[in-house]
């Protein structure tokens, strides 16, 4: 059987994830070439750092557990709003069994395994006679890249043990990383951690060496030289009554010796604190856990874990640590498998399912689900088969407590007089028209160009006046003083008249004061950033690129940003007022986290107060001035009222 042969058959049992023979085969034994490197890390492969490393291979296999175990699913799209769990497709089938002896488990193991340690992957899509596909993977040791041109792989070399074999490019599902000088990937393992990992080998070295070879004295006895002659009789029963006495299993082993004619006991060892040998070891756990992107808390580096933070980590490991990783495999899948299996893209797609790991703990999961529905979710039968017992005679019927009404209480675990009789309750979220945000981007743009012609005019004519900070505070407060008044007018009328009211009854005098006082301090803000930015460019090495920058920004990034922020800022000032003015002490509001929230806002997320009581963060409603600027910034929370 050829090498190409035991490559595509589908019953060939599959190379072990980095099996210590796969670049070795018919060499040396691995020991011999560890010793012939002299132990120097920046003389090994990635395959050798993998089987020695434990802070490499504790990380790695972290990285890849945690997304092997999510699982990919394969989804079909029928509209825009509706889509369903393909299960026959070939994706589908490659995918649930990729190879006769592989899982899904092992095949997506395998790949982050690669990808971590080489930034490179390979995969074999090997068309069955039953019109099936198989996927293998391909050790990274084995393929070479060959290119008619520097863009474009026309085939991949697979090598083995001394033989080759020419695999067409469409049958080879490549996963690159970046590299700046070239087409393919650079692992953090090959070059940015040798140095600190070399470190390591050379300290497990050391502590080698001082077992094997260091004296195993931890104390000597001092005898001050002016003391009295010892004989060499007395010498030798000293010498056997301390080590009868206090060595070995000596009856009195540990304790306290009383010395003679002035001796001193004294230490001569080197404790693990003072070589520093922990604190090296964690530096270099945290060290390879940075350079992939690892909270080292998450794989075991306890010294500042808390259970808040540990709380918020695990939430984190699927967005920002595992989120780009994740982004990228689907990406590679749906572009590139996809078509190769003859399916639409468009039509179809496969992603790893984050929803499961994303949900909360079951306490958590259980009160959110009773709360939305308003009444038990489980049959007494259901409850029952979670742990594994037998039905009961008339357990399948929905028990509904006697407290609970529709209409009346919003869950079982809710009590108290305050629910009886009570009517319907009104939630109305803060949410400022789109055209609103359009129009604010326009007249913020108009503004930034109208400052940038003047100001380039004047640092032309190298005018030392070239900053007018009042003229431009003036105009673009009045700007933002008629944006704000446009915005609070119709979103505080709406919040009138969704909690019943007359929208007439919002009165938009009574705001005036405080919107002006808003756009005044906005506009200073803006104009400030703005005026430090054009200084410190006419610092720079190239003031005309930078002054350059300064305005590209300003018309692009910070006026979207702008926006925003002052029409949520607006929104929630006009829902909140709005409702202070017609709904009264009864009413309350909600903070709603937008998307992306800042750690301090996530936690606020529902957080319910008196519609005339500030949030846990002072604020009154997000964007609220009471705010830091850090605070606000980008922040698109926003508000609900329930009345």
């Amino acid at each position: 059987m050829g090498f190409w042969d035991f490559l595509r058959r589908g019953d060939t049992q599959p190379v072990a994830f980095f099996s210590p023979n796969v670049e070795y085969v018919g060499g040396p034994a691995w020991d011999d070439i560890a010793m012939s490197a002299g132990l120097d890390v920046r003389n090994w492969s990635a395959a050798q750092m993998w089987r020695t490393q434990p802070h490499l291979r504790t990380v790695v296999s972290f990285l890849a557990r945690n997304v092997a175990q999510l699982g990919l699913h394969a989804f079909e799209r029928v509209s825009e709003a509706d889509r369903k769990r393909d299960r026959t497709s070939p994706i589908a089938t490659a995918l649930r069994r990729p190879d006769s002896s592989m899982t899904a488990y092992d095949l997506v193991f395998a790949l982050v395994g690669d990808m971590s340690l080489y930034d490179t992957a390979y995969w074999l899509i090997m068309p069955q006679d039953d019109g099936s596909t198989r996927l293998r993977r391909l050790p990274p040791a084995w393929v070479n890249e060959v290119r008619d041109n520097p863009f474009e792989v026309s085939k991949y070399r697979i090598t083995r043990n001394g033989s080759a074999v020419d695999v067409p490019a469409e049958q080879i599902l490549a996963f690159s990383g970046y590299a700046p000088n070239s087409a393919g990937g650079v692992s953090p393992t090959i070059a940015a951690l040798k140095e600190t990992l070399q470190e390591q080998v050379e300290a497990s070295k050391f502590r080698n060496q001082v077992w094997k070879r260091g004296g195993r004295v931890s104390a000597v006895i001092e005898r001050p030289k002016d003391a009295p002659q010892w004989s060499p009789e007395a010498m030798e029963q000293f010498r056997e009554d301390w080590y009868a006495k206090y060595t070995g299993n000596g009856p009195k082993a540990g304790g306290t010796p009383i010395l003679e004619d002035g001796m001193k006991l004294q230490r001569i060892d080197f404790s693990a604190t003072e070589q520093q040998f922990v604190e090296g070891a964690k530096l270099s756990f945290a060290t390879v856990a940075s350079a992939f992107h690892v909270n080292p808390t998450m794989v075991g580096l306890l010294d500042n874990a808390n259970y808040s933070n540990v709380r918020e980590f695990r939430r984190m490991l699927y967005g920002d640590t595992l989120g780009p990783l994740l982004a990228q495999i689907e990406d590679r899948l749906n572009t590139f498998l996809l078509p190769a299996l003859g399916m639409d893209p468009d039509r179809f797609y496969v992603e790893f399912n984050i929803a499961e790991k994303l949900q909360g703990s079951f306490e958590e999961q259980a009160q959110v689900m009773q709360t939305m529905v308003g009444a038990p979710l489980m049959t007494r039968n259901e409850g029952r088969a979670k742990f594994n017992l037998p039905g009961i005679d008339g357990g399948d019927a929905l028990v509904t407590p006697l407290n609970v009404l529709v209409g009346g209480q919003a869950s079982p675990t809710d009590s108290g007089s305050q629910n009886l009789n009570a009517a319907p309750r009104r939630a109305i979220k803060a949410a400022p028209p789109e055209s609103h945000k359009t129009q604010a981007e326009r007249v913020l743009a108009a503004f930034f160009e109208k400052q940038e012609r003047v100001v380039r005019s004047r640092l032309g004519a190298k005018d030392a006046a070239w900053w007018d900070a009042e003229r431009w505070n003036t105009e673009l407060s009045g700007s933002i003083l008629g944006l704000a008044e446009l915005v609070s007018t119709e979103v505080g009328r709406k919040t009138a008249e969704s909690l019943g009211f007359d929208p007439a009854d919002y009165d938009v005098p009574r705001t005036l004061a405080f919107l002006k006082a808003v756009a005044d301090r906005l506009a200073g803000s803006i104009n400030a950033a703005t005026e430090q930015q054009i200084e410190d460019a006419l610092k720079g090495d190239d003031p005309s690129a930078g002054i350059d920058s300064v305005w590209n920004v300003a018309k692009g990034q910070r006026t979207l940003a702008a926006a925003a922020g002052l029409t949520a800022l607006t929104a929630g000032f006009a829902t909140v007022e709005s409702a202070k003015q017609v709904g009264g002490d009864q009413a309350t509001k909600t903070w709603v986290t937008g998307s992306n929230p800042r750690p301090g806002h996530a936690a606020m997320s529902g957080e319910t107060v008196p519609v005339s009581e500030t949030f846990s963060n002072g604020a009154d409603w997000p964007g609220d001035g009471a705010l830091s600027v850090d605070e606000v910034a980008g922040c698109n929370c926003s508000v609900e009222i329930n009345a």
